[in-house]
This record gives structure tokens, sequence and C-alpha cells, in this order.
């Protein structure tokens, strides 16, 4: 039965008012609009990915023999094309999402390719890496001028890859310094449809790429002393922890990316550390203070701990120390055991440590929360520990299956004892 006839028996019965029933129709309309709207978007962008790459392959197909002059006018085509969209979207359907997404979608890809076919006709040299640069720049304004939130995601991956050519898959040239411009040149859009839109996909999908972009890319600024980018990027993920806590949650109260970033960055860098081969590279770096002085790396480790810091203070006073959570002050500890570690072999110890007082930390909170999420995810904590000490031929193999035997009786342990007692609560 459809639902109007079952408002309609409904009113007839007096279980609701007209009013009501009229109201309840009236939602339910809205909704399905909405919906029917992020389906035509979701449409209208793949039509015009269709498109371009239709005609790509069209004129590909031809285009050995074709006269150079033709080719020119087929480079520039699409690209003129998907202005000519872009102005009747400004014009015309400047209201319309689907029209501005499907139009600087478009757009975007015509100016990759037709920077490409003119470099091929022309011989023009230039690599890869200066190709993305090149590309991406053009491509910002659309962001802006079209409110185009696929085009944003497209220029983040490509500044991301521009990056990563540049600084990791090339020896030859120096880091990627550009790339953080780049970047920097998308954050008021993003502020923007954070705040006007906390919400939507959209801004779910920018909180996904945009910090997995940096921490992807963080290591392009090394150039000498890359040993210090290790408490960089412990900074940097107690930076996206301590914002998923305290701002970037949704009207649902769901946490976003950045949280999980964090926590998860936090966690698996502890892991890796827990190993003493990567602490005796450390000490084996000659670390000049008046040399660090001068060095990126340095600097960038500098800010990202101070950022880091003020943000943890920030929570404190907000909030109070009983309530930090577990994660959060990690950074911190692993900075003096950091320190530490450039002279003694104690710091191996004390990570080791302290990845097993943030896992009892989490599962604690999880028992006393009554939450089996993150209850295991402390557990799975303590278990990545131990899998790691299973490798480590320093110990026995008596005392490695006895920690796995004693971290599958906690597993079943700590479960059972939660679903006990919500089975009692439910009775």
């Amino acid at each position: 039965m459809s639902l109007r006839k079952d408002l309609q028996e409904l009113r007839e019965a007096e279980v609701i008012s007209a009013e009501i029933e009229e109201r309840i129709q009236q939602y339910y309309q809205q909704k399905s609009d909405a919906s029917g709207s992020r389906l035509f978007v979701v449409f209208g962008i793949l039509g015009a990915i269709l498109v371009g790459l239709g005609i790509i392959l069209i004129i590909a197909h031809n285009w050995d023999e074709f006269p150079r002059s033709v080719k020119t006018i087929f480079a520039f085509l699409p690209l003129l094309l998907g202005q000519a969209i872009g102005i009747f979207t400004l014009l015309k359907r400047n209201d319309s999402i689907a029209w501005r997404e499907g139009s600087a979608v478009f757009l975007f890809f015509a100016i990759g390719g037709s920077i490409s076919l003119v470099s091929q006709i022309y011989n023009i040299p230039g690599n890869l890496s200066s190709f993305f640069f090149t590309w991406m720049l053009l491509a910002l304004p659309l962001v802006y001028l079209l409110r185009s939130s696929v085009t944003s995601l497209l220029y983040i991956i490509g500044s991301t890859y521009y990056a990563v050519q540049m600084s990791y898959w090339s020896y030859i040239t120096p880091p990627a310094y550009l790339y953080w411009l780049l970047l920097l040149l998308i954050i008021p859009y993003y502020y923007r449809l954070y705040r006007t839109h906390p919400d939507s996909n959209y801004t779910y999908f920018h909180d996904l790429l945009l910090p997995l972009s940096v921490i992807i890319c963080l290591g392009t600024v090394a150039n000498g002393y890359g040993v210090l980018l290790i408490i960089a990027y412990m900074s940097l993920f107690g930076i996206y922890y301590l914002v998923g806590n305290s701002w970037s949650t949704n009207q649902k109260g769901q946490r976003t990316p950045y949280t999980y970033y964090g926590s998860l960055g936090t966690v698996v860098l502890l892991l890796i550390m827990s190993y003493d081969s990567i602490w005796e590279e450390i000490r084996q770096e000659s670390l000049v203070f008046t040399e660090l002085l001068s060095t990126t790396e340095f600097w960038v480790t500098v800010v990202l701990s101070i950022i880091a810091g003020g943000l943890l203070l920030r929570y404190v006073r907000k909030h109070s120390i009983s309530k930090l959570p577990p994660i959060a002050p990690v950074f911190a500890v692993f900075i003096l055991i950091y320190i530490i570690g450039l002279y003694s072999a104690v710091a191996v110890i004390l990570v080791n440590i302290l990845i097993l007082v943030v896992g009892l930390a989490i599962t604690r909170k999880g028992a006393r929360q009554d939450h089996l999420g993150i209850l295991n995810y402390g557990l799975l904590i303590i278990a990545a520990l131990v899998l790691c000490r299973f490798f480590d031929e320093r110990l026995s193999f008596i005392l490695r299956g006895t920690l796995f035997v004693l971290v599958g009786i906690g597993f079943f342990l700590a479960n059972y004892q939660m679903l006990k007692k919500r089975k009692a609560h439910a009775e």
C-alpha cells in the first residue's frame, strides 16, 4: 500500500489530523526531491567524463592521419567546448549543482588533454611533474568560479600526484615545495565548504582526501635529515586526532576521518618504532644542532609539534585532563622518548611500554563506556604489539607463544564480561 493511501487511512481513522498528514507528505516529497537531485548530479558528472573520454577515443583512432593544423584544432576543441559550457552554466544554470559539477569536471579534463596534445604536436619539452603542476594551476579557478567540489577533489589528487612524482619517483629534482602552495590555494574553498555544508558527502570526501594528501606528501620536505620527520609525523597525527575530537564532528556527532587518521597513524608509527633496528639507525645519524637549524625538516617538525602542543593544551583547558583520550598525549610522550633514543637504547623499551599502556587505556575506556568497538580496538593494539614481538628473534618461542595465548584469553574474557554485563542490564 502506498504512503498516500496509508496516510489517508490514518486520517479517516482519526489517528492523525489533516495538518499532520500534509506535513508528512511534504517531508517525504522533499526527501524524494533531494535524492533525485543527488542522482542527477552523479549522472551529470559521469556523463561529462564519458563524453570527454569518448571524444578522446574518436580523435585518437585517426590521430596519425591528421595534419598538424587539424591536430591543433582538435587539441583546443575540447577546451573551447568546455569553456562554452562553463559560461552557459554560469549565466543560465548557476543554481544547478549538476550543471556546475558536470561542466567543471569536463573542463578540468579538457585542460589536461589540451596541454598534453599541444606538447605532443609541437614537441614541447617537459616532464610529468611540471605537466601536473601546470594542469592543477590552470584548473584551480574552476573550483571557485563554478563552485565545484568534485573538481576540488580532483585538484587535490592531482596535486598529490605532482608531489609524489617530483619528490619520490625522481631523484634529480628538488623537493616539491610548490605542492604546499597548491594545497594552500584550495584551503579557502575547503573552509567554505565545511562552514556551509558540514554534513554533506562532499565535505566528508574532502576530510578523507585532504589529510591523506598531507600524510603522503609530508615526506617530500626531507632533504638530508629525514629521521626528524618521525617526530613530524607523530605530531601531525596528534593534530589530526585532536582536531577530530574537538572540531570535526558533524551534527550527528560522528567523527570525521581526522580522528581515524590520527589514531591509526599514531598506533602504526609506534609499532614501527618498537623495533630496535630503527633506533640504531637514528643513533648512527650525526645530528648537529647548528646544521639542523638550516634544514626544512627541523622547522617543519618544530611547527607541527608546537601546533599539536597548543591543541593539546586547549583540549585540556576546555574538557579537563581526566577526559583526555588515551591517544591525545602520545605525541608529546614520544618526543621525550625520541630525545632519549638519540643517546640510549632504552628508548625501544619505552616505546613498547607506551604501546601497551595505550592499548590498556583504550580497552579500559571501552569497558567503562560499554563500547565493544573501543574495547576491541584496545585489544587489537595489544595484539599487534605481541605480533610485532613474535618476529623479534631475541625472544624465545615459548615466550612468544605465551604472549599470544594471554592476548587470546584477554580478548575472550573482555568481550564475554561486556556481553554478560549488557545481558544483565537488559534483564
